[in-house]
């Protein structure tokens, strides 16, 4: 492997996290009814939700042209992320993980976006009264690889980063 394409080895994460992210999905459709939580811990629920929108439904009411505007996003995104871990040192392997996991999640809204016109979430977590916003594996995968990038700019010896 070139020095150049160092970091597209972890484009395996990026298929996991779409295999896993689509798998799920599925599995919400077919077991869960839209906004009826099934609640499986005191601090954990499964709910069934279409977000036609971006995150926390941001723009859902409109008229449908953000679902373009967000898969056009994506797409931008997606193929700067690529650039990216081709252009990327082989020895900056937590930071090719963390755009694996962003390229994995935004590929994987994306695909909702394109075939469905909205975004499925399924996962809640709350504390008492207060819940988090619906959401899926994709938006996992994006915070963690974001969670990972940050991480790893912050606190990488200068020569890694």
């Amino acid at each position: 492997m070139s020095k150049a394409t160092g970091n597209l080895k972890w484009l395996w994460v990026t298929v996991l996290i779409l295999i896993l992210d689509r798998a799920t999905k599925l599995l919400a459709l077919l077991y869960l009814n839209p906004h009826q939580p099934k609640y499986l811990f005191s601090f954990f629920n499964l709910t069934l939700a279409f977000n036609y929108g971006a995150a926390f439904s941001f723009l859902s009411g409109e008229s449908g042209w953000q679902r373009w505007f967000f898969a056009a996003i994506a797409i931008i995104f997606s193929v700067a992320i690529l650039i990216w871990l081709a252009r990327m040192p082989k020895a900056q392997k937590w930071q090719g993980l963390g755009l694996a996991l962003i390229l994995g999640g935004a590929l994987g809204n994306l695909y909702d976006r394109v075939i469905q016109g909205y975004v499925i979430d399924f996962i809640q977590w709350h504390v008492q009264n207060y819940y988090w916003p619906i959401f899926n594996i994709a938006d996992s995968a994006v915070c963690v690889g974001a969670g990972i990038m940050i991480i790893t700019l912050l606190f990488s010896k200068k020569d890694n980063v």
